[in-house]
């Protein structure tokens, strides 16, 4: 059998123990710090994704007014240095530089009087075509479309929060720009 003077000592020690609150900020800031730092790795990253959109329509508007002054048309621009253009407008936060399979340019030309027709890129969580690449004709008024496309990666998916518009955690920025040829 335990001694009375024991059980005193324990339950002193047990009282002891509950007063004291020394070290409760760390036990409390341990279990809130995961949801704190999951929410707030998905807002910069959410502001991040905002950030390169808004960029990526910058320049694509940019690069699409080289066609609309006939710049493009008298230099014979391909896609490739159409791409490159673009490229370099937006590397300050786009991985496309030497790489240029990550963006994806589709230009298409309307006559007068057509419809314009704009297809969804996004078929069972892939980047789909047809994309085409066609500069319009010097001195027709036609309605041009330039869209551009890029396969952002993203880490917050991974833990929950999912933007992610394509498989294997992405998310595609697209940009668009339609405007008429200048005479």
């Amino acid at each position: 059998m335990s001694s009375p003077a024991a059980t005193v000592s324990v339950k002193n020690a047990l009282r002891r123990f509950r007063r004291n609150r020394r070290g409760s900020v760390a036990v409390e800031f341990a279990l809130v710090a995961p949801l704190f730092f999951a929410v707030l790795f998905a807002i910069l990253e959410t502001a991040i994704v905002f950030l390169a959109g808004q960029l990526l329509e910058l320049g694509t508007a940019e690069s699409a007014r080289l066609m609309m002054t006939h710049q493009a048309q008298d230099s014979g621009m391909t896609q490739t240095a159409f791409k490159t253009d673009l490229c370099n407008r937006i590397k300050m936060m786009f991985n496309c530089e030497g790489n240029l399979a990550n963006l994806t340019v589709d230009v298409k030309v309307f006559t007068p009087g057509t419809a314009i027709t704009i297809t969804d890129p996004i078929a069972s969580g892939a980047l789909t075509g047809p994309f085409s690449y066609s500069l319009p004709p010097a001195g027709t008024p036609n309605t041009i479309v330039v869209r551009a496309f890029y396969q952002w990666p993203l880490f917050v998916t991974r833990f929950g929060y999912n933007i992610a518009n394509l498989n294997g955690g992405q998310r595609l920025l697209a940009a668009t720009a339609a405007f008429h040829v200048e005479p």
